[in-house]
C-alpha cells in the first residue's frame, strides 16, 4: 500500500548537527537492526576511517592527503527535482533522463536533467515495509535496441528482479527473473547494476539471519552476477552458481572504476561500515569479522567508517576517478581517493548536514553526481524533500 506523504517540520539550520542515538546496528539509522552481533578477535582494533589499512588489505598509503573529519564543500549543487516521497534509486536513460524509483509508492519517475517530472508507472507487486519495496532500477546497456528495465522489488514472499520494457507509453509486462532472495523488515539489499562486463549485478542482504551470509546456497549477504533472464552468468566462481561474492551483511552501493575494479559499500553491525573492492568468489566476513581486521579467508574493506558517520547506501565512481558514498546516518557525501584496487588518501567528508540523510549517488552523462536525499523515511524533511541534487565533482 503507499504511504501517506510525510509531514514536513519547520526548517533545520543547514549548520546544525543532530546528535543520533539509539542502539547501534541498524542499517539506517540505529533503530531497527538486528540484534546480532558479529564475533571478533579479542583484543583486535581497527584504524580509524582515514588510516591505512594493514599490510595486505588492499588500501595505498595515504599520507599527506586530507584528515577524514575535515568537511569541505562540494561544489555548488542545485536542485533537480524536488518534493520525492521516499526515493530510492536512481539509473539513467540514454537520452540523458533517469529513473527514479519510490520505495513505498512503488511508483518510477522519468526526471529530465531540467526536472521535468512524468511518472512511467507503479510496479505491481510491491510489499513495502520497513527497509522493503520497489529498490533498485538498473538500465540494460542496449537498451536503445531492447528498451529493457530492470527493477528489484519486495515481493509478499522474497525479495526479486523484474525484467520490463519502457516505450512511450509506460512500462511494459513485468517478468521475475531473480525470485527467492529472502526478504525481512531489514537488510533487504536492493541495488543493481550493469557490469563492464555486460552482466547484471544484484546486491543482497543477510535479512537479518547473519548465517545465510556464509551460506553459499542461499541467495541472501551476496553479490549476484547474472543475465538478463537472471540465470547463473557463464564464469562465476561455482558454474550453475549465481554468486559472485559471499559474505556481506546488507550491499547497497555497487560501482565500477575505469580500469574495472568493482566496489560495493556495505553497512556494518555496531561498529565499522566498509567500502570493498570486491573480486569473484571472494568472502568479506560477516558474520565473524567487521571492518579491517585480517583473518585468513577473508578480504578486508579498504576503508571503513563508524556507524554514526556513515550507513552508507549508493556509490558512483566520478569523473575525477574518486568514489563516492552517500551516507545516510552521517548525513554526509563520502569521497575516497582510489587507485585501481587501492586507496590513495583519506577519506573526504562532502556536504555534512546540509541535505539530511543521503540514499544514492549516480555518474550523469555531464559529468555531475546525481544525489539522492533520504529524509522523508527515518529523517528530519526539510521543504522540498525529498530531493534529487547535481552536485559537481572534480
Amino acid at each position: 500500500m503507499p504511504s501517506p506523504r510525510r509531514t514536513l517540520p519547520a526548517l533545520v539550520a543547514l549548520g546544525l548537527t543532530v546528535a543520533l542515538t539509539g542502539c547501534g546496528g541498524s542499517d539506517e539509522n540505529g533503530r531497527d537492526g538486528a540484534s546480532t552481533t558479529p564475533s571478533t578477535s579479542s583484543g583486535s582494533t581497527s584504524p580509524s576511517p582515514g588510516s591505512p589499512s594493514p599490510s595486505g588489505s588492499g588500501s595505498g598509503s595515504p599520507s599527506g592527503s586530507a584528515s577524514p573529519s575535515r568537511t569541505v564543500p562540494a561544489g555548488a549543487p542545485s536542485d533537480v527535482v524536488t518534493g520525492l516521497d521516499v526515493p530510492w534509486a536512481i539509473a539513467f536513460l540514454p537520452s540523458g533522463d533517469a529513473l527514479v524509483t519510490l520505495r513505498d509508492e512503488g511508483e518510477v519517475l522519468r526526471v529530465s536533467p531540467t526536472g521535468r517530472r512524468t511518472s512511467v508507472g507503479t510496479v505491481p507487486g510491491v510489499d513495502s515495509g520497513g527497509e522493503g519495496g520497489l529498490l533498485g532500477v538498473a538500465v540494460s546497456p542496449t537498451f536503445a535496441q531492447d528498451s529493457t528495465v530492470h527493477l528489484y522489488l519486495t515481493a509478499a514472499g522474497d525479495n526479486r528482479v523484474v525484467r520490463t520494457t519502457l516505450g512511450a507509453g509506460g512500462f511494459g509486462p513485468m517478468t521475475p527473473v531473480l525470485t527467492g532472495i529472502p526478504k525481512a523488515r531489514n537488510h533487504n539489499g536492493g541495488r543493481i547494476a550493469w557490469g563492464p562486463d555486460g552482466f547484471l549485478y544484484v546486491a543482497t542482504g543477510d535479512a537479518a539471519q547473519p548465517d545465510r551470509a556464509q551460506d553459499r546456497r542461499n541467495l541472501g549477504g551476496k553479490i549476484l552476477r547474472v543475465t538478463a533472464d537472471g540465470k547463473p552468468a557463464p564464469g562465476n566462481p561455482v558454474a550453475g552458481n549465481p554468486m559472485w561474492s559471499m559474505g556481506h551483511r546488507n550491499v547497497q552501493g555497487l560501482a565500477w572504476g575505469g580500469d574495472g575494479t568493482m566496489f560495493a559499500s556495505e553497512f556494518g553491525q555496531n561498529t565499522w561500515d566498509e567500502l570493498n573492492v570486491i573480486t569473484p568468489g571472494a568472502n568479506y566476513g560477516w558474520p565473524e569479522v567487521e571492518g579491517i581486521e585480517q583473518r585468513q579467508g577473508f578480504v578486508a574493506p579498504i576503508a571503513q567508517w563508524s556507524t554514526d558517520d556513515s550507513s552508507p547506501s549508493g556509490i558512483a565512481v566520478g569523473a575525477d576517478g574518486a568514489v563516492y558514498m552517500a551516507a545516510l546516518r552521517g548525513e554526509s557525501l563520502w569521497k575516497v581517493p582510489v587507485s585501481g584496487v587501492k586507496r590513495t588518501g583519506n577519506p573526504v567528508r562532502l556536504l555534512e548536514n546540509r541535505f539530511g540523510r543521503l540514499r544514492d549517488a549516480v555518474s550523469a552523462p555531464d559529468g555531475t553526481l546525481w544525489v539522492l536525499s533520504s529524509n522523508t523515511f527515518r529523517g528530519d524533511p526539510r521543504p522540498g524533500d525529498d530531493r534529487v541534487l547535481r552536485v559537481p565533482v572534480g
